[in-house]
């Protein structure tokens, strides 16, 4: 199951690569010939968009299928009574009157066992045996008999719920793609060549030096954020560095622009495409201290810090349940997939939502992680926290700390799960504080909030790695300095640039 999602995802992205490589090559046209205008209507996209409408009618159709459920229905019920009174009943001389007139009042209290069964009720269980007694003599073996064919069906109902949940699984996954490829549809073809007087003014730069510009393409459509590809390449001989050419184009443009993370550094004799963005306002500096849980060598916490071509600085904390290797693995693959997924360009909920799902197709019984992602917009400051499961978040400014709290399952445990969410917007001097259960749980007993920010707000370093450290000291001064858990605490910097 696990191999035909990632299969499918696979061919969602070479589709899009291929739809891709169209839209540039039909860019790389000379001046003599015609453009092909991009827009609404543009072949090319409509193709993108029946392929993700493909997807989501797949999904539709999964999650048009029957629901799990919670109880035995009144077929199965039936089915246990059958074959209940197929293995006691068929050879007892009191079956014509027990299944004859009285086939009613013994169908309505063989349902109440089964009833009784299903709410574990023993008591109710030995009333209801009692009164079965009263009118027949294997009471306790029907019983029995009846609690055996109980275990098979609800075996039964486990197994087919599960299936259920896989479903569910793979159609939340198609849908997640479906959305994926309708988004990257309507990036790809905002792209339009630029403007004649931009790209002869830029030509007549780049030529100073030393720089032949063959195609000028730009994308104006993230709240103004304008981005810049460029086909070019140096005369013969010549090497020129891709900062200079930002330079120039900053010049032009008014704004700081530069290239994206990956680029290349040297502009040589061939064309290539570069993609240039305008610089983001901030920037990250981060720092983390780890402790492991006493008696074990692995921690199970994870975490990842990365900076996206977007312009989104992200920080993902993961606690696996429990401790040791398994604890080390399940939130191993928490955070590997959700860098995947986020480097895919796939938003935090939706990069959530899609490793939720293959957790519970994972379907190891006791094992899940929390999730707990801060995605900072390096643009405008504005930080969108999500959790799940997780230990809360602190925003550490001035004379003042704010918790960002969260009180939704960890991941793994149901499909269809509700994340906790917020939105803060960050100022140059902020520390975010991300810390695990480990850490909070050395606190004492509901006051865990309060004196974390205490601890905060008592900490003078300025550095986020020496913050962190302090964190993690006086936490374990409250627990006689034994970890109980893994403990993790991550913090980072806001800076200007």
């Amino acid at each position: 199951m696990q191999e035909w999602i990632i299969a499918m995802l696979v061919i969602s992205v070479l589709l899009i690569l291929r739809d891709m490589a169209k839209t540039i090559l039909t860019g790389r046209m000379s001046k003599k010939e015609e453009i092909f205008p991009i827009g609404e209507n543009h072949p090319q996209k409509e193709k993108v968009e029946r392929y993700a409408a493909a997807f989501q009618k797949l999904a539709d159709t999964f999650y048009g299928m029957p629901y799990k459920k919670e109880y035995l229905s009144s077929g199965q019920i039936e089915r246990i009574l059958t074959d209940a009174n197929d293995r006691l009943c068929s050879n007892c001389y009191h079956r014509e009157i027990c299944w004859g007139s009285q086939a009613e009042t013994m169908c309505q209290g063989g349902e109440a066992l089964v009833r009784a069964l299903e709410k574990d009720d023993e008591g109710e269980l030995e009333k209801l045996r009692m009164q079965w007694g009263s009118v027949c003599g294997k009471s306790l073996q029907y019983l029995e008999e009846v609690r055996e064919q109980f275990r098979q069906e609800k075996q039964n109902l486990i197994w087919m719920n599960r299936m259920i949940e896989s479903r569910l699984a793979v159609a939340q996954q198609l849908t997640e793609t479906a959305a994926i490829m309708e988004t990257v549809a309507n990036d790809l073809y905002d792209i339009s060549a630029a403007e004649p007087e931009f790209q002869e003014e830029l030509k007549k730069n780049l030529r100073r030096k030393h720089v032949i510009l063959k195609a000028a393409w730009v994308m104006d459509k993230v709240e103004g954020r304008r981005q810049i590809f460029l086909t070019l390449r140096a005369r013969s001989g010549q090497c020129v560095s891709v900062t200079e050419v930002a330079q120039m184009l900053s010049e032009l443009c008014e704004s700081n622009m530069t290239s994206v993370q990956g680029s290349r550094c040297i502009v040589n004799g061939e064309f290539h495409t570069i993609h240039f963005v305008e610089d983001v306002s901030y920037q990250m500096l981060y720092g983390v201290s780890r402790l492991t849980r006493e008696n074990e060598k692995v921690s199970g916490d994870n975490y990842i810090c990365r900076q996206e071509d977007g312009g989104r600085f992200v920080m993902c904390l993961s606690d696996g349940m429990g401790s040791g290797m398994d604890a080390c693995r399940e939130s191993e693959i928490v955070v590997e997939l959700l860098e995947q997924f986020l480097d895919s360009g796939f938003s935090q909920e939706t990069a959530a939502r899609m490793v939720n799902s293959a957790l519970v197709l994972k379907g190891r019984e006791g094992m899940f992680s929390t999730v707990d992602i801060c995605a900072v917009d390096l643009y405008t400051g504005i930080c969108e926290f999500l959790k799940a499961g997780a230990a809360s978040t602190f925003i550490k400014r001035d004379h003042w700390v704010e918790a960002i709290s969260s009180e939704s399952l960890a991941a793994g445990l149901v499909q269809r799960i509700d994340f906790d969410t917020a939105s803060r917007k960050l100022y140059h001097g902020d520390y975010l504080i991300m810390m695990t259960d480990g850490v909070m749980d050395a606190l004492p007993v509901e006051c865990e909030e309060e004196t974390m920010k205490e601890i905060i707000m008592d900490i003078q370093d300025e550095t986020p790695r020496e913050i962190s450290r302090g964190i993690l000291e006086r936490a374990l001064g409250y627990s006689d300095y034994h970890a109980r858990d893994d403990m993790t605490v991550l913090v980072a910097n806001v800076v200007r640039k």
